[in-house]
């Protein structure tokens, strides 16, 4: 990774979070790479959230990035992952999947592996490092304007990856907050049904996680 600021490559970037990820993180001044499985409609999403996106398919963006955030559903991610592997050894990946299995997303399903964010280790290997992070935050309310009233907990087994991960929360508005290792992981994914349910039974727009009490930066 090249000491300035990371190219990011957003894969499934023509999806709801994909998008409100990539346009956020533009807006922040960062370089963004729009991914998905059809190259054109990689073109027009780029085209709709800015100028200066890069574009392609999901394997050519995660070639031409330092950070790839994956955020496609949990049905589409391991064929997803399998398709970048050859691309990313030594980058940092960023699963944003969380295991809801339609059409009982207010139940936590969690995979046999413990979490979806396991599962990408799995499949991508020991080479890779692995951050999930984006579980809890509503897409609709990132591809807004204005603050959004969520904090990001990041997960990973390297402390030095996992602050890459909070940086770019930071920079999308939100507050991104250690989480621990990436087994942990297993929390957020599991609460993303509890929200849902939230959500539902208390008319909720898109409910999000607080850490309350004050918080003292770790030591570097």
């Amino acid at each position: 990774m090249s000491e300035s600021l990371p190219t990011v490559a957003v894969v499934g970037g023509t999806g709801n979070l994909g998008a409100a990820l990539a346009r956020r993180l533009a807006a922040a001044g960062r370089r963004v790479l729009i991914g998905s499985r059809d190259r054109e409609r990689a073109r027009a999403a780029a085209a709709q959230l800015g100028p200066g996106l890069g574009h392609g398919t999901n394997a050519e963006v995660a070639a031409a990035a330092d950070v790839v955030i994956v955020a496609v559903p949990f049905a589409s991610q391991q064929g997803t992952l399998q398709d970048i592997a050859p691309h990313v050894a030594g980058k940092i990946v960023v699963d944003t999947t969380v295991p809801l299995v339609p059409p009982k997303v207010m139940r936590v399903q969690l995979p046999p592996e413990g979490s979806a964010a396991v599962l990408a280790q799995q499949v991508l290997g020991p080479g890779v490092r692995v951050v999930s992070a984006f579980h809890n935050v509503a897409a609709h309310k990132l591809a807004a304007d204005g603050a959004v009233e969520c904090d990001v907990l990041v997960f990973g087994d390297d402390r030095k990856a996992r602050e890459v991960v909070v940086a770019l929360a930071d920079a999308c508005g939100l507050r991104g907050l250690h989480g621990g290792a990436l087994v942990n992981s297993a929390a957020a994914e599991a609460l993303t049904s509890v929200i849902i349910f939230i959500n539902k039974t208390y008319a909720v727009d898109g409910a999000g996680v607080r850490i309350t009490g004050q918080l003292v930066p770790p030591a570097g």
